[in-house]
């Protein structure tokens, strides 16, 4: 990866874009460092409890923090994901939608057209959400008495705010596009992962920050102990994603000889690659926001500690251990809903007989298609539960962390929370290896022989 990059900056052509995305990055960073106007949020934003496990923490990941302390670009890139799920699932169900996403490139521009609208749609709700939480939180500035501000100056406030939030979700999305078409590629990707990674250093520096109460590290001293181990998982951690996204099931193929003039065509063996992790990091993000949605919900009401809604609530926090059996099962859940979607057994055997080829041993048509169906089934499966692996392992890392510390140390205070979770830990990987491609690509369309040895 290293030699790729440095192969890459060799070529004019490519070092400009290299830059240009670097630029791109850059102002994203700074105005995910500008408050909106008329919030009054302070230095240790909003969220509280890290390990709450609701909505906010979610976006707060997303988004680089930028949403946890209200800057322009609170909203980041999430509307836009959201927006693309979205069409993507309606691709499914709407015939005209359908029908454009088969008419080529310019059913594919009025799809993407259609997205942005949807996006901005979405991101003017967030907005209009974010901004009634920090109306209800008192984190808006006040009048010259100290209070809320009402009529004409309130309906001002709330608008200048929504605008302003939407407003930074068109523009991160426009910086996205810039990316694809004066970048290297991949904007919407990069944007995300230089979100994430800029948590990194914010996360190391809690990790050993000085406690002056408790008199040692807070977070504490004998994490000195874990965080060399926690290091080696995380590299390892790195390691099985790679392999897990490289990983991939080929079904063989023989095409038959034949004749066109005086020329033959056909007759090669070739195979159709099916990625092991066919769904990505999707199933994760589904059922993470799944699960975030109640403790969210917790934010707008008052529980009675000890009551029955106080029970309810503390199940979807990520220490409880119905937590981890649920998010377990919805990942298995959605990365079969997302197969679904992105594979049809019937067409892929259709396209098959079409081209005059054969599954070697498998009769073409229906016995075709419930071979290539019970394939999918299998690797859906095995994908997802190796995707649970990295999305569990925060989770399970924290309450062995915890148990050792409370026995061995007599230290109560809570186990080592990773949170640089498996979420974040795979976007970051996969966008990385992309990014890599990416550049091999387009060194190898310009004919550079011996960049890539």
């Amino acid at each position: 990866m290293i030699q790729t990059m440095i192969n890459a900056w060799k070529i004019a052509d490519i070092r400009k874009k290299i830059l240009f995305t670097a630029f791109i990055i850059l102002v994203f960073r700074i105005g995910a460092a500008i408050p909106v106007p008329f919030a009054n949020i302070g230095e240790s934003g909003i969220i509280t409890d890290p390990n709450a496990g609701n909505f906010m923490n979610y976006l707060s990941m997303m988004t680089g923090d930028a949403f946890n302390y209200g800057t322009i670009f609170a909203m980041s890139i999430t509307p836009y994901i959201n927006a693309s799920i979205i069409m993507q699932l309606l691709t499914v169900a709407i015939p005209y939608l359908e029908r454009l996403q088969k008419e080529g490139e310019e059913g594919r521009k009025k799809i993407a057209s259609i997205t942005r609208f949807v996006t901005v749609g979405l991101g003017l709700l967030q907005s209009t959400a974010y901004y009634f939480y920090l109306r209800n939180q008192n984190l808006l500035t006040t009048d010259e008495k100290g209070l809320a501000f009402t009529g004409f100056w309130m309906v001002f406030q709330a608008v200048i705010i929504i605008l302003c939030f939407t407003a930074g979700t068109a523009l991160i999305m426009w910086l996205g596009e810039q990316i694809n078409d004066k970048g290297i590629g991949n904007g919407i990707s990069i944007i995300l992962f230089a979100g994430i990674v800029s948590r990194l250093p914010t996360l190391i520096a809690q990790l050993f920050s000085w406690d002056p109460a408790v008199g040692y590290i807070a977070r504490g001293g004998p994490y000195y102990f874990l965080s060399p181990f926690a290091a080696v998982c995380l590299i390892l951690m790195i390691a099985y994603i790679v392999w897990m996204d490289n990983s991939e099931r080929r079904i063989p193929v023989q095409y038959a000889k034949r004749v066109v003039g005086r020329k033959m065509y056909g007759g090669q063996s070739t195979h159709i690659p099916i990625k092991v992790n066919m769904s990505g990091v999707m199933p994760i993000i589904f059922a993470s926001s799944i699960l975030s949605l109640p403790p969210t919900v917790e934010l707008f009401m008052t529980v009675t500690k000890g009551s029955g809604l106080d029970k309810f609530f503390s199940v979807f926090k990520s220490t409880h251990w119905a937590y981890g059996i649920m998010y377990f099962v919805m990942i298995i859940g959605f990365a079969y809903f997302y197969a679904s979607i992105q594979y049809n057994p019937i067409e892929m055997s259709n396209n098959i007989r079409k081209n005059s080829g054969t599954i070697p041993g498998i009769r073409p048509g229906e016995p075709t298609a419930k071979f290539i169906a019970k394939i999918l089934s299998k690797i859906t499966l095995l994908g997802a539960l190796m995707i649970s692996v990295v999305a569990l392992f925060p989770i399970l890392f924290s309450q062995i962390t915890t148990f050792v510390l409370s026995k061995t140390l007599e230290y109560s205070k809570g186990g080592m929370n990773i949170s640089l979770g498996g979420t974040s830990i795979i976007i970051i990987v996969g966008v990385a290896l992309e990014t890599v491609k990416q550049l091999e690509s387009q060194m190898m369309m310009r004919h550079y022989k011996g960049f890539l040895d």
